[in-house]
């Protein structure tokens, strides 16, 4: 009799804990809409919101003149990006804002992308395009961050987070992208959101 009454307990049980670990294993942090908008690459074509639909993206902010956190930034970048092709994922995009799009042409970001030691160029989207003051409120609006520019040097005051966006244009986790980066993480909840969305 003991039995038949633990076993609907014990299903239970079960059933709520499948529920709770979601589809994928993917828990996503919050689900802010990230605004339309059409820029342009380092190739200089288009990139839309809409081109980016369907895919998991990383984004984050820097700028080429960056004397500071850029380039450890990019090299963390290209160092995820390394790890995330020895796990084997395949089907996302590695998206940079530059918040100093006056100096940062598409030719100007072609070249600071050579500079890195970068496996994949085609993962990888240096937009540019915009003023400014755009990119300062698409910053605040879409991602929840600050970009400040500084009239009194050439060097703009931006966050170090790495962004996770997924497949519905939703920014859904943020990470330290500067020092102690969670590389694995990273890999882990990309590959699942990935999985989730397939």
């Amino acid at each position: 009799m003991r039995r038949k009454l633990l076993l609907p307990y014990v299903l239970l049980v079960v059933l709520v804990l499948t529920a709770c670990s979601g589809p994928g294993g993917f828990k996503a942090d919050f689900e802010y809409q990230i605004e339309p908008f059409e820029f342009t690459n380092q190739h200089s074509e288009k990139v839309s919101l809409d081109d980016l639909q369907g895919q998991v993206w990383l984004a984050q902010f820097i700028f080429t003149k960056c004397t500071s956190v850029c380039p450890p930034m990019m090299m963390n970048m290209v160092e995820l990006e390394a790890r995330l092709a020895d796990a084997s994922v395949e089907e996302y995009k590695l998206v940079s804002f530059s918040v100093d799009p006056v100096e940062d042409t598409p030719q100007v970001l072609q070249e600071y992308l050579d500079i890195f030691d970068v496996k994949d160029q085609s993962k990888w989207e240096m937009l540019t395009g915009y003023t400014q003051e755009y990119i300062s409120q698409f910053a605040t609006k879409s991602f929840k961050t600050l970009v400040i520019d500084d009239p009194n040097s050439d060097q703009v005051t931006h966050d170090t987070k790495f962004f996770l966006v997924n497949q519905q244009g939703q920014l859904v986790k943020m990470y330290s992208g500067n020092v102690d980066v969670p590389y694995e993480q990273i890999v882990k909840d990309m590959k699942a959101l990935i999985k989730e969305g397939a």
